[in-house]
């Protein structure tokens, strides 16, 4: 019983967060004031037969992994393959053409499915994106930050929200907009998306690669801004790794530590060493966790039961966490679709 009524307090928090009237708008907490669940390797066919089917899931964050192929100068998504497709993603382009057509295929095709998804259920729940760049962006080929920004802008046009949407034209830098809590509230982000990107696997495990996804794209960013052209960007890089005090003083130039608010990092570890997570939802950064069920008292990572995932929200939500992520695929929509004040 315990556990139901828990879970039934967490679905009346749903509600209480999207069932806002209009007259009382001002008084909605911003996306930064959320929690929500997200799901790990969601172009993975174990998880879901397709992709469409990861974005009718509820989920608030879903993950892709992008390699660079040298040999073709295209974006492949995989989770261990650099040079071949293997994802849920379809060769559609067009609602009708979801849910049934070839998969395996490339970035663009994923896009191509989110934007034909989109048309579907043009006011859905906001979404990040997470983008882990398995071997890291190839400017040298012409797969480095500016073409993912090309690539994204062509597919989904304006329904990403970008850097340039939170600085609003008000703030001189992403840090200075968060810190003002300059986020919208999830009602009026409804609709959009938002990507997310991370180094990969394979990038930081490559001795010679000495310039990473966080770095290339926050340089990027600065750049961008400098030259007036903020606009064409499409994605927010992440500090990775559960760390304590401020990650980015230790790992980034001065220049570029403002460009990043979003976080993402071992959720046991940002708990379990006692880290002062309130230092992001002060600064009304987006604080990624991963691996939740492993937090203690581990729950499952695959099936653990409705009222688990509510209380691990609950839990998580009280550390500071804006999105939770686990392999949660099998659960439902309702589950997956929780969102809960940030404490």
């Amino acid at each position: 019983m315990g556990g139901a009524r828990r879970l039934a307090g967490l679905l009346g928090a749903v509600a209480l967060l999207t069932a806002v009237p209009g007259n009382a708008r001002a008084a909605e907490p911003t996306f930064a004031g959320t929690t929500a669940i997200g799901t790990h390797n969601a172009y993975e066919k174990a998880k879901y037969t397709y992709f469409a089917q990861a974005l009718d899931s509820g989920a608030s964050l879903l993950e892709i992994d992008v390699y660079t192929d040298p040999l073709t100068r295209r974006w492949r998504v995989s989770h261990s393959n650099p040079l071949g497709n293997d994802n849920n993603c379809e060769a559609a382009k067009t609602p009708g053409e979801l849910y049934g057509k070839n998969r395996d295929q490339d970035l663009g095709s994923c896009l191509d499915n989110i934007a034909a998804w989109h048309q579907l259920h043009p006011d859905h729940r906001p979404i990040v994106f997470k983008m882990e760049m398995k071997n890291g962006f190839n400017n040298t080929l012409g797969l480095g930050p500016a073409a993912f920004d090309t690539l994204v802008r062509q597919k989904l046009g304006d329904m990403v929200y970008k850097p340039s949407d939170l600085l609003g034209g008000k703030h001189a830098s992403l840090d200075a907009a968060a810190r003002a809590d300059a986020w919208p509230s999830r009602n009026a982000l409804n609709g959009k998306v938002l990507f997310e990107l991370i180094p990969g696997t394979v990038e930081q495990a490559n001795p010679f690669d000495h310039y990473w996804t966080d770095q290339e794209y926050g340089d990027h960013l600065r750049d961008l801004y400098a030259a007036g052209n903020i606009a064409s960007a499409q994605a927010f890089p992440a500090v990775l790794g559960a760390a304590a005090g401020d990650p980015r003083a230790s790992r980034y130039d001065a220049s570029i530590r403002p460009w990043f608010v979003f976080f993402d990092g071992d959720a046991a570890t940002y708990v379990t060493k006692g880290y002062d997570t309130s230092f992001y939802s002060r600064n009304h950064y987006i604080l990624i966790t991963t691996d939740a069920a492993q937090v203690a008292p581990a729950i499952s990572s695959t099936s653990p039961t409705d009222a688990e995932v509510a209380a691990r929200l609950s839990l998580l939500a009280g550390q500071h966490a804006s999105l939770i992520t686990s392999d949660w695929s099998a659960k439902s929509a309702v589950v997956l679709g929780l969102v809960v004040p940030r404490s």
